[in-house]
């Protein structure tokens, strides 16, 4: 059968050289942000269950696995401390030398060309893994908060955090972080605001990971999973409040609002591909039913192609080292 035809998109695809050469979007490695979690008083680095070929490290011996991450190719690390000093309102998350403020420390002196940001959360430190001060009405009270949320990221760009990431979503949380950091003379400090947080059922294996043992839900301040223009409006509040970088999380789940915001926002995006995200794909990827590179790397083209600028992912050293190869 003749048929004519103007313009054959097919033309283009023939060799992997035309294909690479009209690509539109590119993963780099410069893209990833590998989320590590640090625990303190453990000897040797624990696997955690929930998450196929993810570790707890040591904190006294944090410095390998750092360096490992580095010598894959990544260069942005996030932290997240497992704490064993929990209470109600998270105390040692606020002092000079506890956890968050040893680990951001030595990651830095370990690895100084990298850029390591810290996670601004309480969730890993209170005895109800609630992400902040738990009022009198059995909430987490908002601004009393804040309050703890400006000092926590104060403390750990004094320990030489190059990023702050206030996961908390606290009403008002980048203002009151943006004012604390300009005060103490961290004018330089950029923060990526978790802008578009859901309430997502999606944290499970994350929460087993960083031994955050909550007590009842999130609902009442992470965002509802139906609500697209709340997640707008959370995002420009962010933005007019002094965000560097406004994120989304989870990230696969999520691709419409990443397309949203980036029709709504100069700012770089940063979308979060969660542990239920990574564990989901990594048990299909256990039993044979997917192809782990293929389908690992079509996660992060799909992410990027949504509009995301920066991925956070547990993949990213697998990442990195494939697009070395």
């Amino acid at each position: 059968m003749s048929v004519d035809l103007l313009y054959r998109p097919r033309r283009l695809r023939l060799t992997p050289a035309l294909r690479a050469m009209v690509r539109e979007t590119l993963v780099q490695p410069s893209q990833l942000v590998y989320p590590m979690f640090i625990e303190e008083g453990i000897s040797e680095q624990q696997p955690i269950s929930s998450m196929p070929g993810i570790f707890r490290y040591p904190e006294k011996s944090m410095d390998k696995a750092v360096k490992e991450a580095r010598d894959a190719g990544i260069s942005s690390l996030l932290l997240f401390g497992v704490s064993h000093h929990k209470d109600e309102t998270g105390s040692d998350s606020l002092k000079p030398d506890g956890l968050l403020a040893r680990m951001v420390k030595r990651a830095k002196d370990t690895a100084p060309d990298m850029t390591i940001i810290s996670d601004n959360c309480f969730c890993e430190y209170t005895s109800h893994g609630h992400c902040g001060v738990i009022g009198t009405d059995g909430h987490v009270h908002n601004d009393h908060t804040l309050e703890n949320l400006a000092l926590q990221a104060y403390i750990c760009a004094q320990a030489g955090a190059d990023m702050v990431a206030p996961s908390a979503m606290m009403d008002g949380q980048i203002a009151a972080i943006r004012q604390r950091l300009d005060a103490e003379g961290y004018t330089h400090t950029p923060i990526m605001a978790y802008a578009s947080k859901f309430a997502s059922g999606l944290y499970g294996p994350f929460r087993a990971a960083a031994g955050c043992d909550l007590k009842g839900d999130r609902f009442t301040y992470q965002m509802d999973p139906a609500n697209a223009r709340e997640a707008q409006t959370e995002a420009a509040l962010d933005e007019a409040e002094g965000a560097d970088i406004l994120m989304v999380k989870p990230g696969m789940f999520y691709l419409d609002i990443l397309a949203r915001l980036r029709e709504q926002t100069n700012l770089p995006l940063a979308a979060y591909q969660v542990s239920g995200e990574y564990s989901m794909m990594s048990y299909a990827f256990q039993k044979g039913v997917l192809d782990e590179k293929r389908v690992v790397m079509e996660s992060m083209t799909a992410l990027r192609r949504a509009g995301a600028d920066i991925i956070l992912t547990y993949f990213a050293p697998r990442v990195a080292r494939w697009l070395k190869e």
